[in-house]
């Protein structure tokens, strides 16, 4: 039997019945990655010798009776993320020799679970493109179409994911990371609640492994079934034992709801700032009707919902001005002649970028005081509503671009062009004041491309997205390997 594409739940189930043991799976994933990543490239750090003697391991701790929640499922994990033993690179080619000297919480977090790593995932320079490639690993193609991206930053993994290359993934997520590239290879992701999932050791190298909080930004996880999501999320959930981790145990409260029925969902469709593509609308149109279908108390408005605009702009100062804080001076001042050339009456995105990028502490935190309005917001919202459903990006996976300078590269939505990180306005729509989003399925674009939505739930109750995400996935359908 080809196990390759069978989900983590049913493989522990396998697993725990002696049908099979970890070192079967382990060598049969590593078979197919040998035979098909010549030409999808998605892991880009292999780990195989290690692999087999970490399932023969766990093959021996279930022999002894252990029981744990990932012993023997092969897993891989984003380049990003620091393995002792391996490259830790980026994709930035000064640090192609970096090695940490030990595995990021995350990646202990996997191994203590029992999970057999079987590898590293591409990413694109420094984590900063919707797309992943990069000078030291190449291009990674998405399964569905070669001559297109599988998204970014976390591409790499869930090209894997929809290759068969292991059950699981862990990535991370500032931008859509794990949003964007799920929704172009037809797999789930989850963007946990800010500050749920630690992430020491998910650095930029040579920056030590400190236990430090970063803005916005998180760690996650990445699967085939909804039900995976949330078996890795309790993995990864939890502070980190050097700081909160010393007082404080995590315990997550039950999703709101476990019927379809009970639901209350807000579906959005359109953007003032960008349009939604037509593959894309659909999709979201598809998840609306299962949920109406279902008994769901659907509504497509309400003046709850914080300004969708301001949202943007207000993600985007955080977002721009913390990527280009370390830039070189001779840079910054440049960038300032930029930006006091704009126009005042200006209120682009692009121009909303460059101003992000000369934000002076006072900008930030003007800034930071919006995204706390944004944040009561949602709570009010989230007295009435359970869920928002909306679109990750504006279309399906696009051709491959390399152009360097992505302020000059243009997104097409429906034969129209756009500014390419524009895009970003969906993402960043749970990102900025950081709640949760479960990425999945809803189907298929005219041209065959998965399209996904996300699922955006209330801060800190992450089942709720997760419960939801699963019941859709019962309605519509799930992951489909890719023709």
């Amino acid at each position: 039997m080809d196990w390759n594409f069978q989900s983590a739940e049913e493989l522990a189930a396998v697993l725990r019945a002696g049908e099979v043991t970890s070192a079967e799976l382990t060598d049969e994933a590593i078979a197919r990655i040998e035979r098909d990543d010549k030409e999808i490239n998605a892991i880009c750090v292999p780990d195989f010798d290690r692999a087999r003697a970490a399932a023969r391991g766990a093959d021996q701790a279930r022999a002894r009776g252990e029981d744990r929640p990932l012993l023997g499922i092969p897993v891989t994990v984003k380049e990003s993320y620091n393995i002792a033993g391996l490259p830790t690179t980026w994709g930035m080619p000064q640090h192609r020799d970096y090695m940490p000297a030990e595995d990021a919480v995350q990646v202990s977090r996997l191994k203590a679970a029992g999970a057999v790593v079987l590898g590293k995932t591409n990413v694109p320079l420094g984590l900063q493109d919707v797309q992943s490639f990069n000078e030291i690993y190449g291009t990674t193609r998405n399964p569905w179409d070669h001559g297109r991206t599988p998204g970014g930053s976390s591409g790499g993994s869930a090209a894997a994911l929809a290759s068969g290359f292991g059950a699981l993934s862990i990535g991370s997520d500032i931008g859509g990371s794990l949003r964007t590239p799920a929704h172009f290879c037809g797999v789930y992701a989850h963007k946990p609640t800010l500050g749920l999932a630690a992430h020491r050791g998910m650095v930029p190298p040579p920056a030590p492994a400190l236990p430090t909080d970063l803005d916005l930004a998180v760690v996650g996880p990445m699967a085939r079934t909804a039900r995976d999501l949330a078996l890795l999320l309790d993995v990864m959930a939890g502070p980190d034992p050097l700081t909160l981790g010393v007082a404080h145990e995590l315990t997550l409260p039950p999703a709101r709801h476990e019927r379809l029925g009970d639901f209350r969902v807000l579906v959005l469709d359109t953007h003032p700032l960008i349009p939604t593509g037509a593959a894309v609308r659909a999709g979201v149109n598809r998840v609306a009707d299962a949920l109406a279908d279902g008994g769901a108390r659907v509504e497509r408005h309400s003046p709850l919902l914080p300004d969708l605009t301001e949202a943007a702009m207000v993600y985007t100062q955080l977002l721009i001005s913390s990527s280009v804080a370390r830039f070189p001076v001779e840079t910054y001042e440049q960038l300032q002649t930029l930006a006091a050339g704009l126009s005042a009456d200006d209120r682009s995105l692009d121009a909303t970028r460059l101003r992000a990028m000369v934000f002076t502490h006072r900008d930030w935190i003007e800034a930071n005081s919006r995204r706390e309005l944004h944040r009561h917001g949602w709570r009010q919202f989230f007295a009435e509503f359970d869920a928002v459903v909306c679109p990750i990006t504006p279309t399906p996976a696009f051709p491959h671009d390399h152009n360097p300078d992505l302020m000059n590269r243009r997104i097409d939505i429906d034969g129209v062009e756009y500014s390419y990180l524009d895009q970003l306005v969906w993402a960043g729509l749970p990102t900025m004041p950081g709640l949760p989003a479960t990425a999945v399925p809803a189907g298929r674009s005219p041209e065959g491309l998965p399209v996904g939505v996300q699922l955006i739930g209330p801060m800190f109750e992450d089942r709720t997205p997760l419960r939801l995400a699963e019941l859709l996935e019962q309605r519509i359908g799930g992951f489909q390997a890719p023709q």
